[in-house]
């Protein structure tokens, strides 16, 4: 059973996060749905992934407790695995070293990170057919444009993984989903191979390991930017919850749509309310919140095979 945190300490820390913009004396340069960017310096960022939570694009009015730190030690033990495969964007800066006031909460939320160019697209790997893969093939036959065999089900696995890239959407709008042509066009043919065999290799790498702790990998989503040099570098969040689709391979069935380790259960309550999926969203109830935050801590500790403890 994952920890969790009694109520009490849990209201207090949703509390303490209105403190954090006076914790952190620092130009705030970019605030997104879930993760706030900082001006360390010239070559620096301070990333802060916060516990907002976003459903069918919207910012929800509630958080989900130690969504962000969950996230953030989530991505660390993937950019630990995977950094002889391709450089990430971590330093071995300390965030205490650019925070001095900085607490255990937002020491396990944030990291102090290269300042890159950010490429234009997200890279998505598919290995099993689900979500939008699995309507574009009830559609078309294929995934974006890449033709797959006929007879293929719902939640099956693809003969082999795909690279489905989309184009980043402006705030707002919806990303799209593009071709490996289109991909190339964008950022040059040389890197759009490169991005593109990377993010197999890194998928296949956590496949294996998430296969071995009973987990499956369904897609992914991985960012990328450049450093001062041009070399190509990991970013962003990896292999989380959020950016990745996780079964249990228990409970998993081919022709059904496996429950996932992600915020499913807010999507869930979502659809059963009058709202049509536009801001302002709907308040969530205790259950959901606590439901949630549960499998956002059973997933850290299935990846990690450690438990959470913010005091570490």
């Amino acid at each position: 059973m994952p920890h969790i945190f009694p109520a009490h300490k849990l209201c207090a820390l949703i509390l303490n996060r209105g403190l954090l913009q006076h914790m952190i004396n620092l130009p705030l340069i970019h605030r997104g749905k879930v993760r706030d960017v900082y001006q360390v310096d010239d070559q620096h960022l301070l990333m802060v992934a916060s516990d907002r939570l976003s459903a069918f694009d919207v910012v929800l009015p509630d958080r989900i407790p130690l969504k962000g730190a969950l996230l953030t030690q989530i991505s660390n033990h993937w950019f630990d695995q995977t950094k002889n495969m391709v450089p990430n964007h971590l330093t071995p800066i300390n965030v205490q070293e650019v925070i001095p006031a900085a607490d255990a909460d937002l020491k396990k939320r944030a990291v102090v990170v290269k300042k890159l160019t950010p490429l234009p697209i997200e890279a998505i790997v598919r290995g099993y057919l689900i979500g939008s893969g699995w309507k574009d093939y009830q559609r078309t036959g294929g995934i974006c444009g890449i033709a797959l065999p006929d007879g293929l089900r719902q939640a099956e696995p693809l003969p082999e993984p795909i690279f489905t890239p989309s184009s980043k959407a402006a705030v707002g709008e919806h990303d799209e989903n593009i071709t490996f042509s289109q991909t190339a066009d964008l950022i040059g043919k040389e890197l759009a191979c490169q991005v593109r065999d990377t993010s197999l290799q890194l998928y296949r790498f956590a496949a294996q390991k998430a296969q071995e702790k009973g987990l499956i990998i369904a897609d992914t989503k991985f960012e990328f930017g450049l450093d001062e040099n041009g070399t190509l570098v990991l970013m962003d969040e990896v292999l989380t919850p959020d950016s990745s689709r996780f079964w249990d391979a228990k409970h998993y069935r081919i022709g059904t749509s496996p429950e996932s380790f992600d915020k499913q259960f807010v999507r869930d309550y979502l659809e059963t309310l009058d709202w049509d999926k536009t801001p302002p969203g709907p308040a969530l109830p205790k259950a959901v919140i606590q439901r949630t935050a549960e499998k956002y801590h059973e997933a850290y500790e299935r990846i990690t095979g450690k438990p959470f403890r913010l005091e570490d």
